[in-house]
């Protein structure tokens, strides 16, 4: 039972229909070509026979009496082609008619009348020749063309069929080996067909397609498990410190102690989850992320307000300097402040107490720029290219999330980070940004929100 939905069907029906149309309107043509040149070739030999005629007669009616005409024009009529019928009609009383005596032609026939006059008298002459000939000849082709027809259209269908079937081949194999690649298998590459054709070319689209997808889902397998790692760390030291407190009676202070620790750790997890949160979220909404006129200075100057009780807890200084230039991007507030939130939170965790962090924000006619400056421990030369990786630690120092974050949102704003770092003498991330007035052409920003999706998910 074929399949009437498939492409080899669809593409043999589709074949058969404008095959049969291109036959049929090739049959037609043909065979009115044929009628129209077959009667065209009669009614010039009608015409010839008709000019001898009249010519004859002419001839005979100026030196022969009128009792010996018949006899004459008889005598010549004899050499004309066999079954001709000629008739001729005077209109004072002559008539003749070849051969004597008998009719027109029963059947189909063919007749070319002339009017003409000679000696003042005015004849009708008719010269009949059957068709029948013509006609069979052409119910003859009719016939053939009508049989042929649908013989040649079976025989060319069946081999479209089989032409389809085997141009298709490829596609059924591409189908199987599709059908086994898997979650679990996904370096598995589809075959590549040695054609060099539009399958070929799908075939390595799918291909690249499948590596795309085994690098997101590696990289998710990856984030879960170091997700997980850093989870487990806290709830293990909260677990065994409720555990230790729990074992025998404690001083006040020692429970104290405990709690200290255990809420601690807590917050230190209540902060991880919090950015994994942030990347999931701009993962999936990074192309619905609305873009507005956003004031840089005015989105550092209210994260420096939100981490300034931090900064005080650990006896640091945060200060924001400004060239007072216009900073207005083309950005989203909200993503905005969690970039620099991570920046500044990154910068006061590895400031020695006393210090300070400097937030320096910098505009030209074609970029902003703020930098933020520490005075920590630095980063070194090895740690600097992984730094922005997930749960990447540098010298044993915090999970890596929140640089990730934070270059995840700044290459979503067609922007990008740029890192120096001293040990012993501090670090200086410097965030870059296309002003307002510089207008991101679409397919530079939609690689933007690309890149973010990349890092962020």
């Amino acid at each position: 039972m074929p399949n009437f939905r498939s492409i080899r069907f669809r593409l043999t029906a589709w074949y058969a229909v404008i095959l049969i149309l291109g036959l049929g309107l090739f049959g037609g043509l043909v065979w009115i070509e044929m009628q129209h040149r077959l009667f065209d070739d009669l009614d010039l030999d009608l015409n010839a026979r008709a000019n001898r005629f009249e010519q004859y007669f002419r001839s005979e009616t100026a030196k022969a009496p009128k009792e010996q005409l018949s006899d004459e024009l008889e005598e010549f009529c004899q050499g004309l082609p066999a079954a001709s019928y000629v008739s001729l009609r005077g209109d004072r009383g002559f008539v003749f008619r070849y051969p004597a005596g008998g009719a027109q032609p029963a059947g189909q026939a063919r007749t070319i009348h002339r009017s003409f006059a000679v000696g003042g008298e005015n004849f009708e002459l008719d010269v009949t020749v059957p068709a029948g000939e013509v006609v069979h000849a052409l119910d003859l082709l009719r016939l053939l063309l009508l049989s042929l027809i649908p013989l040649v259209t079976l025989i060319a269908c069946a081999g479209g069929y089989w032409l389809s079937r085997r141009a298709l081949r490829p596609v059924d194999s591409i189908s199987e080996a599709a059908r086994t690649i898997s979650i679990e298998n996904l370096s598995q590459r589809l075959p590549v067909p040695d054609t060099g054709d539009e399958l070929a070319r799908l075939t390595e689209v799918l291909n690249s397609m499948l590596a795309r997808l085994e690098g997101a889902v590696k990289a998710l397998s990856q984030f879960s498990a170091d997700a997980s790692h850093e989870l487990r760390t806290p709830l293990t030291v909260m677990r065994t410190t409720a555990d230790l407190a729990l074992r025998r009676a404690r001083e006040p202070e020692s429970y104290r102690r405990s709690l200290e620790e255990i809420l601690a750790e807590a917050e230190r997890m209540t902060h991880l989850v919090e950015e994994l949160l942030a990347l999931a979220r701009n993962g999936t909404a990074a192309v619905e992320m609305p873009f507005a006129a956003t004031d840089l200075r005015r989105v550092v100057e209210e994260v420096c307000a939100q981490m300034r009780g931090l900064a005080e807890s650990r006896r640091i200084n945060v200060r924001v300097e400004s060239d007072g230039r216009p900073a207005l991007i083309s950005g989203n507030a909200p993503a905005l402040q969690r970039l620099f939130i991570a920046l500044v939170d990154n910068a006061v965790k590895f400031s020695p107490e006393g210090r300070e962090v400097l937030l320096k924000v910098q505009a030209t006619d074609t970029t902003v720029a703020v930098s933020v400056e520490d005075s920590g421990a630095g980063i070194t030369e090895e740690d600097l290219p992984h730094i922005f990786r997930r749960f990447y630690r540098a010298q044993g120092a915090g999970h890596g999330l929140g640089l990730a974050l934070a270059e995840g949102v700044a290459q979503a704003h067609g922007g990008r980070i740029e890192v120096k770092s001293q040990l012993g003498a501090g670090s200086s991330f410097r965030v870059i940004f296309p002003s307002r007035e510089v207008r991101l052409d679409p397919a530079q920003a939609q690689a933007g929100l690309e890149r973010f999706r990349k890092s962020s998910g």
